[in-house]
């Protein structure tokens, strides 16, 4: 007997679903099962080069909790680069995808499943380095929840550990309507991602695939000072923040955004 595959569900209305919890519903089976289709990882191995590896060990990480692992990217280039690492996801069917796509490199990927507001009740260890990467942070859709996540990272880091977190670049899809270019994430040949809406409370994106299906996210486009201020507001005393895997950059050029926050006490430093 085979079992129907969900479907995605926005009701009646898809630009009214401005809910956290909904990513459970947008993450179904058949977009979990395209999703290495869209980011190629040959190609985006390609695309970012060592940037991650060489980040964290500049700071002299060695144990890294990946909290958005989706289908196992990064967690297998660390594991492959030496790293300590722990997969960690809200969504199942990612999670299971990722142990699938770590088994067929030969590793067993230590998996945790876990809610990133209530991170601290599954994951019982303090780490090096906490890595929040895919934009998957757009997810929280409220002030509330974001501040909430930030607070648990920040909890399971060790007192001079880092928060590495990326973000597309909304600010150049609100202010200047310049279409994002996907040459660093999304690498996967004939494969479509674009914006669909965005207003200051709702970016909604359609990914079309080359068998004619098409999904859809619903996120919240972060502005990249707001994510800054969260960050030094929960305690991290300093962020670096990168674009397209470089420090400096003009405003409007990067697709993507990547705050490298540090926990660790900087006496009578005030940024």
């Amino acid at each position: 007997m085979t079992q129907e595959k969900k479907t995605q569900d926005f009701g009646k209305n898809p630009l009214d679903v401005r809910d956290t919890d909904h990513y459970k519903d947008e993450y179904v089976s058949g977009f979990v099962d395209k999703w290495d289709e869209l980011i190629d990882w040959d190609g985006r191995a390609n695309s970012e080069g060592d940037f991650f590896i060489r980040l964290l060990q500049e700071h002299g990480a060695k144990k890294v909790l990946d909290v958005a692992a989706g289908t196992g990217f990064h967690s297998v280039r660390l594991l492959e680069s030496g790293f300590e690492v722990t997969s960690g996801d809200g969504s199942p069917e990612m999670l299971a995808k990722a142990f699938e796509n770590g088994r067929k490199r030969g590793h067993i990927l230590r998996t945790v499943h876990a809610d990133w507001r209530y991170l601290n009740k599954s994951v019982h260890d303090l780490y090096d380095a906490v890595i929040c990467l895919g934009n998957s942070f757009t997810h929280l859709h409220s002030d509330n929840d974001r501040r909430k996540t930030l607070a648990e990272f920040y909890a399971t880091l060790r007192h001079d550990g880092i928060l590495i977190l990326d973000q597309r670049n909304y600010d150049a899809l609100l202010d200047h309507q310049v279409q994002p270019t996907h040459n660093y994430y999304y690498c996967g040949d004939n494969v479509k991602a674009s914006p669909e809406h965005i207003d200051e409370s709702l970016a909604r994106f359609r990914y079309e695939f080359p068998d004619n299906s098409t999904f859809h996210l619903n996120m919240f486009p972060l502005r990249k000072e707001y994510v800054r201020k969260l960050m030094r507001d929960v305690g991290f005393q300093k962020v670096t923040t990168y674009g397209d895997f470089k420090e400096t950059y003009r405003e409007a050029e990067p697709d993507f955004f990547i705050h490298v926050a540090e926990k660790r006490y900087i006496e009578g430093e005030n940024e």
